[in-house]
């Protein structure tokens, strides 16, 4: 029934879906479930590239033997309380993170972060809040100081590591995905290098090069945007106007690159003046 438990007749409709091409959301219409139950049941098994039926059901009923019966209560933020709907949305945060390419412990504790209570949390928080062990959250956590997403606060007096969301995470999380089309982009054309373009497999990877270098000049700006970028942060720096040899001096760039970026800026500034 919609809301309860899938059995193996919804699985074996899940794979049927996946394999005709279905969307989710086409996949939820048939099964009068919602969208997000399909995506996490997805997502979980496999993804959509390799969801089986008959290991998704028994994977699903050998974690519900494993999952305790009884989770921890007054955890922080009550995220984790059996049936607590905030504990519900976290993983549902969570999934969505996943969906978007972030490691699946990483999502986990980035979306408990953003949802607690407390402005910030330690790892002995995550352990309890997440039922992970310690070597987990150790491992979540490098990666998400290393993407920039998350930092540590240091508490000298109880000998504690805190830990607390960038301001700026959700454009780390951009950059993230958008470093990551460039790279597919760039092992791409490596291979066309490599193949020759004529061949069957060049053709195939300069396509693949193509797509991806558009996809990350569209979600970055491209080179122009970047420039633009780099040339407004050195103006607020300076908290003053710069002629463009004082620019090119500080960013240590050619003139012409600094007025390349500016034009770009004006050009962008004009055609945003008339979108509007």
């Amino acid at each position: 029934m919609p809301g309860g438990r899938l059995s193996h007749q919804d699985r074996l409709e899940i794979a049927a879906g996946l394999a005709e091409g279905f969307g989710y959301a086409e996949i939820a219409r048939q099964l009068d479930r919602p969208t997000s139950t399909i995506s996490r049941e997805v997502a979980r098994n496999g993804g959509a590239g390799g969801y089986r039926a008959d290991h998704a059901h028994y994977a699903t009923a050998s974690r519900a033997r494993r999952r305790p019966t009884r989770l921890t209560a007054g955890s922080v933020g009550g995220a984790g309380r059996l049936g607590d709907p905030r504990a519900v949305y976290v993983e549902r945060f969570a999934e969505m993170m996943v969906d978007g390419g972030l490691p699946r412990m990483a999502s986990r504790v980035l979306a408990l972060l953003y949802t607690a209570d407390s402005r910030t949390l330690t790892a002995a928080d995550l352990v309890r809040e997440l039922e992970v062990s310690p070597a987990s959250i150790s491992k979540a956590i490098g990666y998400l100081e290393r993407v920039g997403m998350v930092h540590r606060e240091p508490d000298p007096q109880r000998r504690l590591q805190h830990y607390v969301i960038a301001e700026d995470v959700w454009l780390k999380a951009w950059e993230i995905s958008a470093r990551t089309n460039f790279n597919w982009a760039e092992t791409a054309a490596e291979g066309v290098d490599l193949v020759g373009r004529d061949t069957p497999a060049g053709e195939r990877l300069t396509q693949m090069a193509e797509f991806f270098q558009r996809l990350s000049e569209d979600m970055t700006g491209g080179a122009g945007f970047q420039d633009c970028l780099s040339v407004l942060a050195v103006l607020w720096k300076a908290d003053r106007l710069l002629d463009p040899d004082e620019l090119a001096r500080r960013l240590d760039w050619p003139v012409e690159r600094v007025t390349d970026a500016v034009d770009y800026a004006v050009k962008a500034a004009a055609s945003g003046a008339g979108d509007e």
